[in-house]
């Protein structure tokens, strides 16, 4: 009896003590939401580029944002131009992991047309996650003569 009792106690030892990391690591988690976007953002990597579409046999840009931001309970709107007045309006020198750069690459040079968000900065240069239509969810630099050309603004969603 007393060797069952003992299992108990332990059992539920062992039970409070995963309840108690797992709720830590929660926290931690919310603290750091762009942490979290851009973890999903990248699980995606190599997913390739649908118009339109929305899972991992195939999707666009913005579903890319909308399905990142979407795991940290943010709910953004599924065209890039929508996605675009989301946030606040940031300067180019204080872009940071999990902001949302937004670009002109259709013909027309002032409309959004792509997104991506950014997953570093080092040394003044951006690096950022998209799908693209050649690539598919890959992760390109914002010095890049093509994006720092169609770049038209940054964005910040999470503070």
């Amino acid at each position: 009896m007393l060797r069952k009792q003992f299992r108990f106690t332990v059992f539920f030892l062992v039970l409070g003590l995963m309840v108690a990391s797992s709720c830590a690591s929660k926290k931690k988690m919310a603290n750091e939401p762009f942490k979290t976007v851009v973890q999903t953002a990248r699980s995606y990597t190599g997913t390739p580029y649908r118009y339109g579409g929305t899972t991992r046999s195939g999707m666009d840009c913005s579903a890319l944002v909308y399905h990142s931001f979407y795991s940290v309970g943010l709910t953004m709107p599924r065209i890039s131009a929508d996605q675009s007045k989301m946030g606040r309006s940031i300067r180019t020198n204080e872009i940071k992991p999990g902001d949302v750069l937004f670009f002109a690459t259709g013909k027309k040079k002032k409309q959004v047309t792509h997104s991506g968000i950014v997953t570093e900065t080092s040394r003044g240069d951006v690096r950022f996650i998209h799908s693209s239509t050649s690539l598919g969810v890959s992760e390109d630099y914002l010095s890049n003569n093509y994006w720092s050309k169609a770049f038209l603004f940054a964005r910040r969603v999470l503070d």
